[in-house]
């Protein structure tokens, strides 16, 4: 089980060349959640359907299949993902939390991307939706990709000790993803867990940046005591 007490696994569920079809990245990403039964786990924005702008009735059922299926299969994990979703007949890019069979938090995008049209196709979610929440302790925070780029939302998470960003990030400003995960990193005396995927226009990075401002392979809850104690912001 995954708890404030301990060190936390992190795993990034990356793009599967031979997944290309709903089924097929669904199908991966529950066996990658079997196969690693006590890791907090972590998926690109909108992994299982991309952004299928021209299939969005079919994406929004298909989250409602996956959901119930990751639900059926995730235990001690703790899985992070995005999905399109129909909400009183709007769409939302919505960030789900699976642990323990159960919906622990959700949260939709509330800075839509308009250079991707996001607007055009997505309802905003509400900014003060954005918000710590605990699991065994743990203080969490998400940031749906472009949010990383509001200062005023990086505010709304301190306190937490991992913000999760899902994200597909344009590859031409790739610099500016690997920046600003860094920096909140620092800001936030946290760990965060940041992870872009997609085809060859997109940034395909997952990186965990320390409070330290350090890329580190997995997240050592004693260093976020040690740099809060030792850096006071108060």
């Amino acid at each position: 089980m995954i708890s404030k007490r301990g060190n936390i696994d992190v795993k990034f569920v990356e793009s599967n060349a031979n997944a290309n079809t709903y089924d097929e990245r669904l199908d991966y990403m529950l066996q990658f959640v079997i196969n690693n039964p006590s890791s907090l786990i972590i998926a690109s924005e909108v992994y299982l359907s991309g952004f299928d702008y021209d299939n969005m009735e079919q994406a929004s059922h298909f989250s409602e299949f996956a959901i119930e299926k990751l639900l059926e299969t995730t235990k001690d994990q703790i899985v992070v993902f995005s999905a399109i979703r129909k909400i009183d007949n709007d769409f939302v890019n919505q960030a789900i939390v699976i642990n323990q069979h159960k919906i622990c938090h959700i949260q939709e995008k509330a800075k839509l991307f308009k250079l991707g049209n996001e607007d055009k196709y997505f309802k905003a979610g509400k900014t003060d939706c954005i918000v710590p929440f605990e699991i065994n302790g743990l203080k969490i925070g998400i940031l749906i990709c472009f949010e990383l780029r509001f200062k005023e939302l990086w505010k709304q998470l301190e306190g937490c000790d991992i913000v999760v960003v899902p994200a597909k990030w344009g590859k031409p400003r790739e610099l500016h993803f690997k920046v600003l995960s860094n920096a909140l990193a620092i800001m936030n005396q946290c760990f965060v867990a940041a992870h872009s995927s997609g085809d060859e226009t997109m940034t395909n990075m997952s990186s965990i940046y320390s409070p330290n401002g350090e890329k580190v392979d997995n997240i050592d809850l004693r260093e976020i005591t040690k740099i809060r104690r030792y850096i006071v912001m108060e």
